[in-house]
């Protein structure tokens, strides 16, 4: 899998642009369906609004994309949106950019620029993650060998859920490409005493710092 950007969390961006208003609304998509119900929910809510422009693409490859000029000159609108997603690497998203109209044409270069702005601002605005191969299994180690594991994995920045019984359980989601560097280093740390179980393949999600 190649990493990707996806948006986790809805977020809203505005941009004013000779008195005319464009707010872009975001949201993470899994399919079409949720894409179509998002622009009608939009619609009802800005509903004396002139234009309700979108863009989504979804799909681990982005394979489905799809967008709409809403009466906007063709290309001015739909196409910049979807380009902030596609340049971006940002999958699984819709943008919708809705515009109150104030008066002056912008023209298409104007309206090419104000509706990707906004969809941009929408980006920014919104809780955006990344998206890699990663690995997810269980970790058992001793009482005394906790603190030395726990050292290890806050400095590679990785988390757990933790189980306390007869010994100590770790429950690890991590980046694929991380993994062989961590159970070196905990196999080293603990005298080869920490258990790694079965590693199931998965799909990773992490922040991103801003």
């Amino acid at each position: 899998m190649e990493e990707y950007l996806m948006v986790e969390a809805p977020g809203q961006g505005e941009i004013v642009e000779k008195k005319s208003r464009f707010i872009a609304n975001v949201f993470p998509v899994q399919n079409e369906e949720e894409a179509l119900i998002y622009i009608e929910e939009i619609k009802k809510k800005y509903w004396d609004a002139r234009h309700h422009c979108y863009a989504y693409a979804i799909g681990k490859n982005n394979e489905i994309q799809r967008f709409s000029d809403d009466g906007e000159p063709q290309g001015t609108a739909g196409k910049p949106i979807l380009e902030v997603l596609t340049k971006g690497n940002i999958h699984n998203t819709l943008i919708v950019v809705t515009r109150y109209f104030g008066g002056t044409l912008l023209g298409t270069g104007g309206l090419v620029r104000a509706y990707g702005q906004s969809a941009k601002a929408g980006i920014e605005n919104a809780k955006v993650i990344r998206v890699c191969d990663g690995v997810s299994f269980q970790l058992n180690c001793d009482y005394n060998s906790i603190g030395k594991i726990k050292y290890i994995m806050a400095q590679m920045n990785i988390m757990a859920e933790e189980e306390y019984g007869a010994d100590v359980a770790l429950h690890i989601n991590m980046r694929k490409q991380d993994f062989e560097l961590f159970k070196n280093q905990v196999t080293d740390a603990t005298g080869g005493k920490a258990v790694f179980g079965e590693i199931q393949s998965i799909a990773y999600k992490e922040n991103i710092e801003k």
